[in-house]
């Protein structure tokens, strides 16, 4: 595959697939979600990957959301006067984004993410899905779509209660705090925490090999029937949500977060 936002590498059944931005951030645009499902359908299909670790290029894993990218293509969509064929346009297009992070959870070969600096937003729905989360002492976590007057549509709030508890997700999801890599640690969110970016992916790429070197589709028997009862709830989930973002997403909020950020203040939010 010709990838511009996404690197692949394979060698030993380990694939390490590397976010490449753009920028020094790995944000989420265009080419991201087209691309993501495209890699992990290939690895899924290919008998010589049996295990795969996620990360990010330079400092962090992920800016999340490329605003920016993604607004233009949305404009039409989410005008205060859109109709039944403009909102139909939008479900469409949160179901596509959906189903590009849906495809970590469904690839049958073990996702193990590898995170340093920050992941916000789009990130942690991507991370959310991996099997094992690890992390470098100064990792951040956000799932700061609350303070751009989103509801979190990709993953997040569906996939999280069970890898860190109700409580703990309600917490993240309504007030868009940042938390730490220890305090991610404390709450499940990640199972290990290393002391730098080197010693993550030293740790990941051999997790990857211990799990490379068991019986491949007893392997990945074992994430089937792991995920089998989760996805069926990810599932209905995703689609309320889909259905309520499509519905009530337009908003002067919304208008008003993405000029704040545009002109990089805090945002003032009417609740209109």
């Amino acid at each position: 595959m010709n990838l511009v936002s996404l690197k692949v590498d394979i060698a030993d059944h380990v694939a390490e697939v590397t976010l490449l931005g753009p920028g020094k951030g790995n944000a989420m645009g265009p080419d991201f979600w087209r691309e993501l499902p495209e890699v992990f359908t290939a690895l899924d299909a290919d008998p010589a990957v049996r295990a795969v670790v996620l990360t990010g290029s330079g400092a962090h894993f992920s800016y999340g959301l490329d605003l920016p990218a993604m607004m233009p293509s949305w404009a039409s969509m989410l005008g205060d006067d859109s109709l039944a064929g403009a909102r139909t346009r939008f479900l469409n297009e949160i179901r596509a984004l959906q189903d590009a992070v849906t495809s970590v959870a469904r690839c049958r070969k073990p996702v193990i993410a590898a995170v340093s600096g920050w992941c916000i937003g789009g990130g942690v729905d991507v991370i959310a899905a991996a099997d094992v989360r690890l992390a470098s002492a100064d990792a951040k976590f956000s799932v700061r779509e609350v303070k751009v007057a989103i509801v979190a549509d990709l993953g997040s709030l569906q996939r999280l209660a069970g890898i860190i508890g109700e409580g703990h997700v309600r917490e993240l999801a309504l007030t868009g705090k940042d938390i730490t890599a220890d305090r991610a640690q404390r709450i499940g969110l990640v199972n290990d925490v290393f002391d730098d970016q080197a010693a993550l992916l030293a740790a990941a790429r051999a997790m990857a090999a211990e799990i490379a070197a068991n019986p491949p589709l007893v392997v990945q028997g074992a994430k089937d029937v792991l995920n089998h009862a989760r996805e069926q709830q990810v599932a209905d989930g995703l689609r309320y949500v889909s259905a309520w973002n499509a519905a009530f997403l337009p908003s002067k909020d919304l208008g008003e977060a993405v000029q704040a950020f545009l002109e990089r203040r805090p945002p003032s939010f009417s609740g209109e």
